[in-house]
């Protein structure tokens, strides 16, 4: 009878058990990461949720970087199964990932994006090049006396007579941004490379070289205006003299609102951005933890329908919403990796 007691209690606590996580389970996906993704995922999501029997996903805007720290952190229900990002995993997070036992990844490249530093359309078109860039932003540049000092340009014009005569003020991502990380790669060191005097720094010291090229400056010129790209819209409409850091979707999807500077003479269009022209543009991504699929529904599903070419191909949905699709060749291989969940990031 005792015995009895103790394996009925054990199958009642079980039960509770089993009932408990059956209560607690997520029958829907969870995605975090990019900004900058973050409106492509979320059509996509909306057009997955429409047209099949899983709920819609929950899509978190927390910046590439926050969205690799939240996937990064571990396995299970609690934690999201895929990341948007505007930037490559990096090796750090990879770790990071394999630490916390998330060691079947599947990296989904989704297509290109340029960069644009915009302003308002009642303000003229700015062409800038990436050397003008560097200055205005760099939190160093060159003394003339072959050190560096902190930059002093307050206008524009201090760095070349042929640009406004107006107060440098550009908001853009901070750190945690894949587009902050993207830009500062593609524009400040692309720019930080045009100047002798630093270039030459990159034999001689690679550390400072970094350092100067990568850091921008904290006087107020440039402005972290957090993960809301929509934000910084509504702003550079209140102010015309201001610039504003984003992706072209953005710029795509407020093209009546704001304008895209030319940058070293091409302007950022859906054809100069696809052909490489223009020279500040970058792959942008997702990431799924392989695993999640056995236990969250409809992830594949999900992944099929964002790697369909229904959604990023050439004539896709995506592309009216400014996202710049893949070679033909892409499509097709990251098609098979989010078809058959490849494991494609090496720990």
């Amino acid at each position: 009878m005792f015995r009895s007691t103790i394996a009925l209690g054990a199958a009642v606590a079980l039960t509770a058990s089993l009932a408990t996580s059956a209560a607690n389970a997520r029958d829907q996906i969870r995605i975090v990461g990019s900004s900058t993704v973050y409106p492509f995922a979320t059509v996509v999501a909306e057009k997955f949720g429409k047209s099949s029997h899983f709920k819609t996903p929950v899509i978190e805007s927390t910046g590439s970087g926050g969205g690799f720290k939240l996937f990064c952190a571990g396995l299970g229900e609690g934690h999201p199964d895929i990341t948007n990002a505007s930037r490559a995993i990096k090796k750090s997070e990879v770790e990071n990932c394999a630490k916390n036992g998330i060691r079947n990844i599947t990296e989904v490249k989704i297509g290109y994006d340029g960069i644009v530093i915009a302003n308002s359309r009642d303000a003229e078109v700015a062409n800038l090049t990436k050397r003008q860039i560097f200055l205005a932003l760099a939190k160093d540049i060159p003394d003339g006396k072959g050190g560096f000092k902190a930059n002093d340009y307050i206008k524009w014009s201090d760095i070349d007579a042929s640009l406004p005569n107006r107060k440098i003020e550009v908001m853009g991502p901070p750190p945690t941004s894949g587009t902050r990380d993207a830009f500062v790669e593609l524009a400040m060191e692309g720019g930080c490379g045009k100047i002798k005097e630093i270039a030459a720094l990159k034999k001689t010291d690679k550390n400072i070289h970094k350092a100067v090229c990568q850091s921008i400056r904290e006087d107020g010129a440039f402005v972290e205006a957090g993960e809301n790209d929509v934000l910084i819209v509504r702003k550079l409409e209140a102010n015309p003299n201001a610039f504003g850091i984003f992706g072209f979707s953005f710029l795509d999807q407020n093209g009546d609102k704001v304008q895209g500077s030319l940058i070293d003479g091409k302007s950022p269009t859906f054809e100069n951005i696809a052909s490489g022209a223009y020279g500040v543009s970058r792959p942008l991504f997702f990431y799924v933890k392989n695993d999640q699929a056995k236990t969250v529904p409809g992830i594949r599903e999900y992944l099929a329908e964002f790697a369909s070419e229904n959604a990023w191909g050439e004539e896709g949905y995506l592309s009216d919403k400014g996202l710049i699709p893949m070679p033909a060749a892409e499509r097709k291989k990251y098609m098979s990796d989010a078809k058959n969940l490849t494991t494609n990031i090496m720990m």
